[in-house]
């Protein structure tokens, strides 16, 4: 049997990482069968359906960096894969069913409809839903509203006695008691859209979906489709419901513990393959001793069996860790060119700038341990692109000295930079080394306002390189403009 899995979101928002878990799990299992990855649009929900989202969908697949073999989009031997395109196929089913006398036409009105539902809250009913009015019409009775036009849905029979029982890959054997199931729920709307559930059914079977990989917030759904498969006589897909992704909080990840919508972490600058690693750890384990899987090792090592029953929680920490240790796996030109849009968006260069590039190139390696996010690049990297707003007199001193010992410093500091140059770095360390001993300072002491002349921070890439980028005249005129800010203050 060859292994066809799918990926069915509904395109009424954004992708968030919950549903780019479900559909990797889906693509790795695919993938490590030799099987097929399908991605299939639920647009049934027209109320809050949009072509953005649908967009949205396939740009952040695209930049994740794996993709479906069936699709709207790629086209495929099982298509339509739009539901709105199927509405035909769904009729046909509603109505088989009916024929065999397992689902029945219904011709309660929302006036019957809201007025049981009342009466049923009044009376602190257990169980909210349709009573069952129509399921013993008698055919004369249905044939006479039917040639009367009267609206009418079409409901699945659910059997008022015993148990479903069906299989999960993941939890074992579950029994499901029918009198718990939604009594008789709505297949086929009397406008002629199919309700979730039958599309689901019908569609996963046209389409050869040998497994279905959901979130275990599906589980209700199961046994009711698997009444559906046995009405039909087919057989049901395999399921496996995986484990639900939680906030540090315990409850369901949301927007309340921070991003959850891929594009934002895009936005944020978090690489695809940091993400997809992370994620895919999410609930499931590989190897031993190792947390660095490329896309192709997860498909290697994927199995069923590695995935945990108990909940994933989200940890954003983690996340960025899984960031920085892939942004330093860059090399120089691969991460200039990753950050030169955030670059280009903060104004410090234009797109097309081959001195830029240079210098995004260069800057490379003293950035690289410092980046989180590539969104990091315009605050470390603004001082190499021009002079900044001067800080306050105060954050150039040392402590225990003043304005007019930190000027006296980088006076020292200007002299050395003038007889020595920047061509030898080493060298021009160790002659800083050997004033500071000479003149009774730390060498921290004499570096700091020199530091923040050149980067307008306490904290920042290396400054011997950093003044070795910006050549010696504008070192020089930084440190100058620096001491002349001390002086005033001095005289002030």
């Amino acid at each position: 049997m060859s292994v066809r899995v799918r990926y069915a979101p509904s395109p009424t928002g954004n992708q968030h990482i919950g549903g780019v878990r479900t559909a990797l799990i889906n693509y790795l299992f695919a993938k490590s069968q030799g099987g097929t990855f399908i991605l299939r649009l639920e647009d049934t929900d027209r109320t809050r359906y949009a072509e953005e989202y649908v967009q949205n969908l396939y740009d952040t697949f695209k930049w994740l960096g794996f993709y479906w073999d069936e699709g709207p989009d790629v086209g495929g031997p099982a298509g339509p894969y739009v539901q709105s395109q199927r509405f035909e196929l769904y009729r046909q089913h509603a109505e088989q069913l009916v024929a065999m006398d397992k689902a029945y036409y219904c011709f309660c009105d929302e006036e019957r409809l809201e007025k049981l539902r009342q009466e049923q809250i009044a009376a602190r009913k257990d169980e909210i839903g349709y009573d069952r009015h129509c399921r013993n019409l008698s055919k004369d009775e249905v044939a006479r509203y039917l040639a009367e036009g009267r609206p009418h849905v079409i409901r699945l029979k659910i059997p008022l006695e015993g148990v479903t029982v069906f299989h999960d890959r993941l939890l074992g054997t579950i029994e499901w008691k029918n009198e718990d199931i939604s009594p008789d729920p709505v297949l086929l709307k009397s406008d002629g859209f199919p309700t979730y559930h039958l599309a689901n059914v019908v569609d996963d079977h046209l389409m050869g979906i040998t497994h279905v990989m959901r979130a275990q917030e599906w589980i209700p759904s199961a046994p009711l489709h698997k009444i559906m498969y046995d009405a039909f006589g087919w057989e049901m897909p395999e399921l496996c419901h995986l484990p639900m992704v939680l906030g540090q909080d315990g409850h369901k990840l949301s927007k309340r513990h921070g991003a959850t919508a891929v594009n934002e972490f895009r936005k944020a600058g978090y690489l695809p393959e940091a993400l997809i690693n992370y994620v895919a750890l999410l609930g499931c384990s590989y190897e031993d001793g190792r947390d660095l899987y490329t896309l192709q090792d997860l498909i290697s090592l994927f199995r069923i069996e590695r995935l945990n029953k108990a909940p994933a929680v989200f940890d954003y920490q983690k996340l960025e860790w899984f960031n920085g240790q892939y942004i330093r796996q860059k090399d120089d030109a691969t991460l200039a060119e990753l950050i030169r849009p955030w670059l280009v968006d903060a104004g410090l260069r234009k797109p097309e700038d081959a001195e830029a590039d240079a210098l995004d190139r260069a800057a490379m390696p003293l950035v690289r341990e410092r980046l989180r996010f590539l969104a990091d690049a315009p605050n470390l990297m603004a001082y190499l692109y021009r002079r900044l707003e001067m800080p306050p007199a105060s954050e150039f001193v040392p402590k225990k000295l003043d304005e007019a010992q930190a000027a006296l410093i980088l006076r020292e500091a200007r002299q050395l930079l003038e007889e020595y140059g920047l061509d030898d770095i080493p060298a021009l360390e160790e002659r800083f080394r050997e004033r500071a001993a000479a003149i009774g300072r730390k060498l921290g002491d004499l570096l700091m306002p020199l530091r923040v002349a050149i980067t307008y921070s306490k904290v920042s890439p290396p400054l011997f390189e950093s003044m070795k980028l910006l050549g010696l005249e504008e070192t020089l005129a930084r440190v100058d403009a620096a001491r002349e800010l001390l002086e005033r203050c001095r005289e002030a």
